[in-house]
């Protein structure tokens, strides 16, 4: 009798499991599928993307996916979230293409300076439908699947003394981002190049490794920068843009509609962010100068001299190789075609 009761109880115990799976919504009776999404920054522009697009993912899938968001370098330095990325370990990054270089050189297109006029230029240039084609396919025989490009800001150099002419950059040791299109545009300026992820900028200036660093007012801003340097030129080049790309494994694996749904956020999110990222930006210059740090200019003359010096860079790097110089025509199209009128 024993043996029977206790026969009658297990089979209890899978009906109402199995009524209670009926019952709950569909995908709710397995655990969600975790998508961790990896940047460089914090209460930035890239990081409230990834927060704004993991939000919309969650939504749209009906709880299947969760979102996780680590920003500030939280999953490793940005050669560490590539590779993460790329094999797995992380599902999504969200990092300048030109760190992806070494993946493909066409990642570092995006950097040639003189490439955009302004932010509101670049965020057209990052909406063009040929550039998102190229840019987007870009990772697919490593592992990746672009879904999101969008810029950030323009670049701006972050220094120990005070860079007020094109003369005063000659000498010094200056971060850069890692593409030759920056390599070479800040040698010709006289500049001593050195490519370095963001976690490592704040220290390089710190201990004097570094006389300064090209990169965003938002990083300059949020990762305290003025506690190692009080001098910011508003060089305006080149342009940070921001790509966003998923483990491509981890995409395929999802289900068609899930699939979708990555896609479809991810372009929305990148259109999306643009009235964001010009308050953020703004937010940044009027923090920067409210805690005691200089914003300086270029003479109208000598800008001239610094936009003139560079324009040739985009030509003169992408010519060496016929694939990059295919990739930088659909990049200088593009910028060309969504270039405005001073009128308009």
């Amino acid at each position: 009798m024993g043996v029977r009761k206790r026969e009658m109880r297990g089979r209890a115990v899978v009906a109402a499991s199995a009524l209670l799976a009926l019952a709950l919504p569909l995908g709710a009776a397995h655990a969600p599928i975790v998508m961790k999404i990896s940047t460089p920054t914090i209460h930035d522009i890239p990081d409230t993307w990834a927060r704004n697009f993991g939000a919309a993912v969650e939504k749209d899938s009906g709880g299947r996916i969760k979102a996780e968001v680590y920003p500030a370098s939280q999953l490793g330095s940005i050669p560490r979230q590539i590779e993460g990325t790329q094999f797995g370990a992380i599902q999504c990054e969200i990092v300048p293409p030109e760190f992806m270089v070494g993946l493909d050189e066409r990642f570092g297109v995006m950097a040639a300076p003189g490439l955009v006029d302004s932010q509101a230029h670049g965020q057209r240039v990052a909406a063009d439908p040929e550039v998102q084609k190229l840019m987007l396919g870009l990772g697919a025989d490593k592992g990746l699947h672009g879904i999101g490009l969008y810029m950030a800001e323009s670049s701006e150099l972050i220094s120990r003394v005070p860079i007020r002419r094109l003369e005063d950059f000659k000498g010094k040791k200056i971060r850069i981002f890692a593409s030759p299109f920056q390599s070479v545009a800040f040698e010709r300026l006289g500049i001593t190049p050195v490519a370095m992820t963001l976690g490592d900028v704040l220290p390089a200036i710190q201990q004097g490794t570094i006389d300064g660093a090209i990169t965003g007012m938002g990083p300059i801003v949020n990762f305290h920068m003025i506690d190692a340097a009080k001098f910011v030129t508003a060089t305006d080049q080149p342009a940070i843009f921001i790509i966003a790309e998923v483990n491509l494994k981890w995409y395929q694996s999802l289900p068609a509609d899930l699939q979708q749904i990555i896609d479809k956020d991810g372009a929305e999110q990148s259109i999306a962010i643009n009235p964001t990222a010009k308050k953020l930006l703004k937010e940044a210059e009027d923090g920067w100068t409210a805690a005691g740090g200089e914003l300086i200019k270029l003479p109208p003359d000598e800008q001239a001299t610094f936009m003139k010096t560079l324009a040739s860079v985009g030509p003169d790097v992408s010519s060496k190789k016929p694939e990059l110089a295919a990739a930088y025509k659909i990049v200088a199209d593009a910028a060309q075609r969504t270039r405005q009128s001073p009128s308009q």
